[in-house]
């Protein structure tokens, strides 16, 4: 009977460790919106790896996080909404990139504030936009470089006699 009790007690433990790291992980990644965040959009040509949750950064310090991202029906852009610190007041001419964290995938969004003398209100939307680069295709392109159309030899004539 004292065996079970320990026994007990012991998995009674692990859980209690598990839920304090589950809070500790949560706290540090910085998951789900911070108080008083707002709401700004960007639309963009390519998302490439970009998914919600991806980081927002101003000068390499994340201010942010993207909210969601969905498809413009009619102009086929992805629309990124980005959860941002109520402290960070961005100038109306900012302009975002999603930019990749490393070549194995994963992406975020890049913000440099531009030189406007007001700000985006909540809600507003980033005009000045740059989509990601698909890195594989910029190395296949460098291995296997494609000669351009006008370049092509010409189809040789028959040689015959003259």
């Amino acid at each position: 009977m004292r065996e079970q009790w320990a026994e007990t007690g012991m998995g009674l433990l692990v859980l209690v460790l598990a839920a304090g790291f589950l809070v500790y992980s949560l706290s540090v990644g910085g998951v789900g919106r911070k108080a008083g965040a707002y709401d700004l959009t960007a639309r963009f040509g390519e998302a490439g790896a970009l998914a919600p949750g991806a980081t927002v950064t101003v000068a390499g310090v994340k201010v942010g996080t993207v909210s969601q991202i969905t498809l413009d029906p009619k102009t086929y852009l992805a629309v990124a909404r980005l959860s941002l610190d109520p402290t960070v007041k961005l100038p109306s001419d900012s302009t975002a990139k999603i930019t990749s964290d490393s070549l194995l995938g994963g992406a975020h969004v890049a913000i440099a504030p531009g030189g406007a003398s007001d700000d985006l209100k909540p809600g507003g939307e980033i005009e000045n936009t740059q989509g990601a680069v698909d890195l594989f295709s910029l190395i296949g392109q460098v291995i296997r470089p494609q000669p351009p159309a006008a370049a092509a030899p010409a189809a040789a004539a028959p040689a015959g006699p003259q």
